[in-house]
């Protein structure tokens, strides 16, 4: 009779155990199948981005100069827009003289674990931006399925996210994690921010998307920090806001124009309000103003504390490289600045920052100067020219690099503006005109050795003609 009374007490106990088991596992199958959908969905916009490229060996790999080697390398990237646009890394593409793109088979809805392979299509490199190591690529197709961008400052710590690429070659993989900063900062004051990961981030998965719960892409997959070369839970990928500006430009020009007001700035540590006795630990001061440069004709001086720009508080200099880099150039913008204890306001005009691949832009046109067969604009380098271009050691006449075009050979060491081109294959080239003449005698495979001189020092760079 006991017995039996026992029996009966534990049979409710033994009926809930089930019961508890079966309200745990619905949640959580629920949740893995979310994220398996949303796998299926993502992986239809990711792409793996082959380049096949040269590069020039150094002294220690080759006895002569000037010698180029085969390379390739592999990466990802993401579908953004349906009529065949992408965004890859720029590393992953920049030294390329072919892209490829594998796009992903569709379901075939067959019961083989195996997935078809993707259909090999070649990619025509639009532009690419090294500062955000962003690329923009196109391919010939329509009706592609593309990702949304996401409002990457709504990131937030903590965040589910979604790894997707090609590591180490290993195409449609899919890794997860979360948040671990939404705005991580690898220099002082670097312009560049990222957002930190602990997905697993290999070699192979750069370019590819991170993607929140939605399926939207929140930054660009870039980099990572390891001692091992491995995946060590601290990776970065470029915010997709940074993304969304750079592609919004490369598509109208090709190239990334940001402005400048002249100036370099710095973000006030306690250390330096301390030492200057400033009435803030915090914010943003002047610590060069070029010479005739825009904030010298408005009035700036070194030192000056720059409160706002426009109206909004600067509260380090990262923030205020930015907001300087937004305006349209030749517009102005309105500064807040300390000097000492009086508070002045500033208008500075907004020029474009003048850099490697800008210093000679204006010179060129496409119809007159571009030399497609190196992709470049070059100009003949007048006795005016010599003068900006500063000491050249060679008194004998050549072409000028005023700009590089995103057509023709991309080579890890290629051209950059300010290049003076003195010869191709041992023949002395005095002016574009022959130059363009040269090249019209070669074809498609045939080998360069172009001679140049980049700041003061005589180099080859040597390719195989596109």
């Amino acid at each position: 009779m006991l017995a039996a009374l026992a029996l009966a007490a534990g049979a409710p106990a033994a009926a809930q155990a089930p019961a508890r088991a079966a309200a745990v596992q619905r949640p959580l199958g629920e949740l893995s199948a979310s994220f398996q959908e949303l796998s299926r969905t993502v992986h239809q916009s990711v792409v793996k981005v082959t380049a096949v490229g040269y590069r020039q060996l150094e002294e220690d790999e080759s006895e002569e100069p000037g010698v180029a080697a085969r390379q390739q390398s592999s990466g990802s990237g993401v579908i953004i827009d349906g009529s065949g646009y992408l965004v890859t890394n720029a590393h992953v593409v920049i030294g390329a003289q072919r892209v490829q793109v594998t796009l992903p088979a569709p379901a075939s809805g067959g019961r083989s674990a195996l997935r078809p392979l993707g259909r090999v299509v070649r990619a025509e490199l639009v532009g690419l931006d090294l500062e955000t190591d962003v690329a923009l690529l196109k391919v010939n197709e329509k009706n592609l399925p593309a990702l949304p961008l996401a409002d990457s400052d709504t990131v937030e710590q903590g965040q589910i996210v979604l790894a997707f690429g090609s590591p180490m070659g290993l195409d449609n993989t899919v890794t997860m994690g979360v948040v671990s900063s939404p705005a991580r900062q690898l220099k002082p004051d670097d312009p560049m921010i990222y957002i930190q990961t602990d997905a697993p981030i290999n070699p192979g998965n750069s370019g590819g998307p991170l993607v929140n719960t939605e399926g939207s892409v929140v930054g660009i997959n870039t980099l990572i920090l390891t001692q091992s070369g491995g995946s060590e839970g601290i990776g970065f990928a470029v915010p997709s806001n940074i993304v969304s500006n750079v592609v919004d430009q490369l598509r109208k020009s090709g190239r990334v124009v940001r402005g400048d007001i002249g100036v370099t700035t710095q973000t006030i540590t306690s250390s330096l309000a301390a030492g200057w006795k400033l009435p803030q630990e915090w914010g943003v001061v002047i610590a060069d103003v070029e010479p005739e440069g825009e904030g010298e004709t408005a009035g700036l001086r070194v030192g000056d504390v720059i409160h706002s720009l426009n109206g909004k508080v600067m509260e380090n200099a990262r923030q205020f490289n930015v907001n300087v880099y937004r305006p349209v150039i030749g517009e102005t913008v309105a500064l807040e600045i300390l000097r000492g204890k009086r508070r002045l306001d500033v208008t500075v005009k907004v020029v474009e920052r003048h850099d490697e691949a800008s210093t000679y832009a204006d010179l060129a046109s496409r119809e007159e100067n571009l030399i497609p067969e190196f992709g470049i604009f070059a100009v003949d380098l007048t006795p005016a020219l010599r003068e900006q271009v500063g000491p050249v050691r060679s008194e004998q006449d050549g072409v000028l690099v005023a700009a590089r075009h995103a057509d023709g050979p991309l080579l890890e060491d290629g051209f950059r503006a300010g290049d003076v081109i003195y010869s191709v294959n041992r023949t002395a080239v005095k002016s574009a005109s022959e130059l363009r003449a040269l090249l019209k005698k070669m074809k498609s495979g045939d080998p360069v050795a172009v001679q140049v001189e980049r700041a003061g020092r005589l180099r080859f760079i040597s390719f195989e003609l596109p």
